[in-house]
């Protein structure tokens, strides 16, 4: 077996509980404030009508069908015996607590789902939102996936993300100390960001009080303004071996104990404008540990926190 250089989901979650464990992507049918005309009606500029979801609402299929669809493929698959629901699609602490609590509820209600990990925005938490997490989180696994992407705020604002920086700072402080984990979001290949732009925000995170991160190279999907901005050639994609020495580069400002839950993003193939790379996940995923391995470096390596590396 091909050693791990950084802290993977699994092998995370394989301490925790033994088991394979696998998140089950949940669509729940909430929107957006930066699509509902709240923030803005746009939203932001790499984001299609499907919220980076699957469309299952649309479908018309119920949570509960969703997780056991999912659990049935996942077992199946990977020998899964344990799950945690993802609820994905859009913002997923969008809505008043009763239906937030009703929500997670039928999906906690699920057997062998043992914990949530809830997608949502940074300026879109609240005291309940977290007192009800935190409610949860005293018996099971409770992550919050905050999409942060960059903590420069020119991008932020470029890219149409309706928030600042310091949106994520201060969700993040809202929720430490309870028991809730905290992912941060990060998209790697943004306009007009620059290497050190990006090792920049690995440093900040690596100064925050997060538990997890997740990167994402950007890729342009079909009817998104970033499409546009492809074709017009504003923007040009990150080459498949420049990214995988980004993600290396930033995995080595990344203190060891933050768990990497991804490592790249998985493209719905018929959405896919480019980079035709994106899809090969497997194999991107290896040369990000073969360029780890030929550096004799790993996660945390140069992380200015750790002594005796």
């Amino acid at each position: 077996m091909v050693e791990k250089r950084y802290n993977d989901l699994n092998g995370y979650f394989r301490k925790i509980f033994g088991c394979r464990v696998q998140k089950i992507s949940i669509d729940a049918g909430l929107s957006c404030p930066n699509r509902d005309g709240t923030i803005s009606s746009g939203g932001c500029i790499y984001c299609n009508a499907k919220g980076s979801g699957t469309g299952a609402h649309s479908r018309g299929l119920s949570i509960t069908e969703q997780l056991c669809k999912g659990k049935q493929a996942l077992a199946k698959r990977y020998k899964a015996k344990k799950f945690i629901a993802y609820f994905q699609s859009f913002t997923n602490t969008y809505a008043p607590v009763e239906k937030l609590e009703q929500l997670y509820g039928e999906a906690l209600a699920i057997k062998d789902v043992v914990g949530l990990s809830i997608g949502t925005r940074p300026d879109c938490v609240d005291e309940q939102v977290l007192e009800l997490l935190q409610d949860y989180a005293r018996e099971r696994l409770i992550w919050i996936e905050y999409g942060l992407q960059t903590v420069h705020d020119a991008t932020l604002s470029f890219m149409n993300r309706g928030h600042d920086f310091k949106a994520f700072q201060n969700a993040v402080d809202a929720t430490v100390d309870r028991n809730i984990n905290i992912c941060a979001h990060i998209i790697l290949g943004l306009p007009g960001e620059t290497g050190a732009m990006m090792m920049e925000t690995a440093k900040t995170l690596s100064d925050m009080r997060i538990d997890g991160i997740k990167l994402h190279l950007l890729y342009v999907v079909k009817e998104t303004k970033l499409e546009k901005l492809y074709n017009r050639g504003i923007y040009r994609c990150l080459e498949q071996d420049e990214y995988v020495n980004i993600v290396a580069d930033f995995l080595e400002k990344i203190p060891p104990n933050i768990v990497i839950q991804r490592l790249t993003g998985d493209p719905h193939p018929e959405e896919l404008v480019a980079p035709a790379w994106s899809i090969k996940k497997t194999e991107t995923l290896a040369l990000i540990n073969d360029i780890l391995t030929k550096r004799n470096s790993r996660q945390g390596k140069k992380n200015e926190n750790i002594i005796d590396q």
